[in-house]
């Protein structure tokens, strides 16, 4: 079982539901705006209520609810972010961008593998995501629990150096650190500590997206191939990636996202999540 947990961010119309639970084989469908930005997660290990009250092992939102209602994952949590371009029927909307930009981010730590795919855009449209199994391979400093997440070395230490903060706060003087550099050679496509644009934010234009957690071998051959070119110029990661206005004068375009499931032999459970013009989530139990 595995509960999605959705942030958007400040400025950008909400989406119909903040989360929920998914059971094996069951599909949902969200609708987003054009210069839409936020986050998806998975939570694992929660109990809820009747009345949809309770918590979640890892990526808890602390809302005591199922839907979070605002708040972001507790570290650590695997994040797909996305900032959807602003674009109209008769072209894009005057001084915003048509391009959508998406990562995966591992700056947060890690609890479950997840993939981006684009499809039916144009432009570099790559896929990204973090597919390797680092509950496995997380060192003893930053495992939780059992083994059921992976802090980032920022959340198990605290110092600037690690958070990219303070006097290491600006890309110049923040670098990898052993950790990140685990993170990274693991998932070469996946943001590993908060300065690793280059190789980790991704554009596309009208494109259908799919979140896939714990996903099938083929997309695990295809987020880890390095033969795959990356984008250039790529903004910082969400939030601090700008929030684009909606049009005003609407549009027949709109975002979407699709969540699914695979039938990898893993321990896990499968979930994937497409986001165009509407968001279709869909749970596979493995």
């Amino acid at each position: 079982m595995v509960w999605p947990g959705i942030l958007s961010s400040a400025g950008s119309t909400p989406l119909d539901s903040t989360g929920f639970e998914l059971s094996p084989g069951e599909s949902r469908s969200l609708q987003a705006s054009p210069g839409w930005s936020g986050r998806f997660w998975g939570r694992t290990g929660c109990t809820f209520d009747s009345n949809g009250q309770g918590s979640c092992a890892t990526a808890d939102c602390g809302s005591n609810q199922m839907s979070c209602n605002g708040a972001g994952a507790t570290p650590p949590a695997t994040l797909a972010e996305f900032t959807i371009g602003s674009l109209s029927v008769s072209g894009s909307v005057s001084g915003s961008s048509t391009l959508d930009f998406y990562d995966v981010s591992l700056v947060d730590g890690y609890n479950l593998p997840m993939a981006v795919d684009a499809s039916g855009g144009s432009g570099a449209c790559g896929t990204t995501g973090c597919v390797t199994d680092l509950n496995r391979m997380c060192p003893p400093e930053l495992r939780v629990g059992n083994g059921q997440a992976c802090k980032s070395a920022c959340e198990a230490f605290g110092n600037e150096e690690y958070c990219c903060s303070g006097s290491f706060g600006s890309p110049d003087t923040c670098r990898p650190s052993v950790y990140s550099e685990m993170f990274k050679s693991a998932c070469p496509r996946s943001y590993s500590y908060a300065y690793d644009d280059a190789t980790s934010t991704f554009t596309c234009t009208g494109a259908d997206y799919t979140i896939t957690f714990c996903p099938t071998s083929t997309s695990r051959k295809s987020s880890t191939d390095p033969s795959t070119g990356t984008t250039t110029n790529s903004p910082p990661m969400i939030p601090r990636a700008p929030v684009l206005e909606d049009d005003p004068n609407g549009s027949s375009w709109l975002p979407s996202f699709t969540i699914g499931g695979s039938t990898r032999q893993i321990p896990d459970n499968a979930l994937v999540l497409t986001l165009i013009s509407f968001i279709v989530l869909h749970f596979f139990q493995l």
